[in-house]
């Protein structure tokens, strides 16, 4: 068979129609006014390459599904009318994302803006719960959130499930720091929901690993400026990993990339729970760095507060911990590094409040070990992520970009009854 042969190239897609055009142009039009803030039409022509009176067009359809807002006029100092300016609505289509995590569950409801509208965390210790269980308790969490959306006039047209571990087609393949194999998430989840909200359209509900939904978070909302390519780390009781490579995801073959957690350090070390030794996340995941610091390894949030102000008054075993820790994530951040050759590593979850003591040692190895003499110490490339991005912000954004590629499929979701009691 030659090399242009059918079985070398996926099949073509059909030709677009005018009504594909028009459904390519509205999401073009809404992701103009979304990125700009606020915009007149002019503004958005200019911005997306179509005439101004399709874009009218195209604007007044989007102003009638609740898309978009106008108000007020802008004056440019030229001859001509006045513009009005388009906004992305405050109102009506959301998404909320819900994380699910070892010792927390976090629920987060945006709008068409990626703005954080709502927001519930749960301090609930998952470990060896049944699953039914952990998503019973997530969904009625998430329930709660609905109830307050609603009341703000917010309508999330689906769910987004953020789940440690190897995530794969709506199912949890592994997630050891939960102890969960092979399990369904999605299904079991949208139906607890749909049961505390019976009069209420039933979810669609979608799932991804909770390290790449906060790199995503951090791409689209922290503060990287111009950084499109990065490695996230997030410390929690396992150590997750995400690589973001010219502003996509990277996820490798089956979906399972950036599991650094399970990088082995020391082959003699201690057992993971992944049935491996000597995991990064032995040494550098929340338990074992209070363990190390003479903390009660299963205090969670309030033993991470406690590790921090122990550092800060100088504590001998807190601060040791502490280096020692950041010296193994250096030294396999160094090998990443090499590999992918990232403009910066951002230090999510726990991370970020321990930096100060953290980053220096990791520095330290990452100078040393980066063949490419790009990560002095000085450089600033290793950085705490934004307090305005985490995993459940990144799900229920990742339900909004849904949005915003296809408006038409979402037209008359975004409009729902008002709440019911939980």
């Amino acid at each position: 068979m030659s090399g242009n042969g059918p079985g070398n190239h996926p099949p073509l897609e059909p030709k677009a129609d005018r009504e594909t055009v028009r459904r390519h142009n509205l999401s073009l039009v809404l992701r103009a006014v979304r990125d700009a803030g606020e915009v007149t039409r002019a503004g958005v022509s200019a911005r997306v390459g179509l005439t101004r009176a399709a874009v009218s067009s195209l604007v007044e359809q989007l102003l009638d599904s609740g898309f978009l807002t106008e108000s007020g006029k802008t004056f440019s100092g030229q001859a001509g009318r006045p513009g009005t300016v388009l906004k992305v609505a405050r109102t009506g289509v959301a998404g909320i994302g819900v994380e699910i995590n070892v010792d927390y569950v976090a629920v987060c409801v945006v709008d068409l803006a990626g703005t954080d509208r709502v927001r519930l965390v749960e301090h609930i210790d998952n470990r060896g719960a049944p699953p039914e269980r952990v998503l019973d308790r997530a969904a009625l969490i998430a329930a709660r959130a609905l109830v307050s959306a609603a009341e703000q006039d917010l309508h999330p047209v689906g769910a987004q499930l953020a789940l440690p571990g190897l995530v794969s087609a709506g199912t949890v393949r592994y997630a050891p720091n939960l102890g969960w194999t092979r399990v369904a998430a999605e299904g079991p989840f949208a139906e607890a929901l749909a049961a505390l909200r019976p009069a209420q359209p039933v979810l669609p509900v979608r799932s991804e690993n909770e390290a790449n939904v906060a790199a995503l978070a951090e791409l689209w909302f922290g503060g990287l400026g111009d950084v499109r390519s990065f490695l996230y780390l997030t410390g929690e009781i396992g150590v997750g990993g995400a690589l973001v490579l010219n502003g996509e995801l990277l996820r490798g073959a089956h979906g399972f990339a950036g599991e650094i957690g399970h990088v082995v350090v020391s082959p003699d070390g201690p057992e993971c729970r992944c049935g491996s030794r000597g995991c990064l996340e032995q040494y550098a995941g929340q338990s074992a760095l209070l363990r190390a610091a003479g903390l009660d390894e299963h205090s969670g949030a309030r033993g991470v507060a406690q590790l921090e102000r122990r550092a800060r008054a100088g504590d001998e075993r807190a601060v040791s911990a502490l280096r020692r820790a950041g010296l193994l994530l250096g030294r396999v951040l160094s090998g990443a590094v090499n590999l992918f050759d990232p403009d910066a590593v951002v230090l999510g979850g726990i991370y970020g409040p321990l930096l100060p003591w953290l980053a220096p040692p990791a520095d330290g190895e990452l100078s040393a070990r980066v063949v490419s003499g790009l990560w002095p110490e000085t450089a600033g490339r290793l950085r705490a992520a934004s307090p305005a991005a985490d995993a459940a912000r990144g799900a229920a954004a990742l339900v909004v970009r849904d949005v915003l590629g296809d408006p038409v499929r979402y037209a008359a979701r975004g409009r729902t009854s008002s709440p019911s009691g939980v």
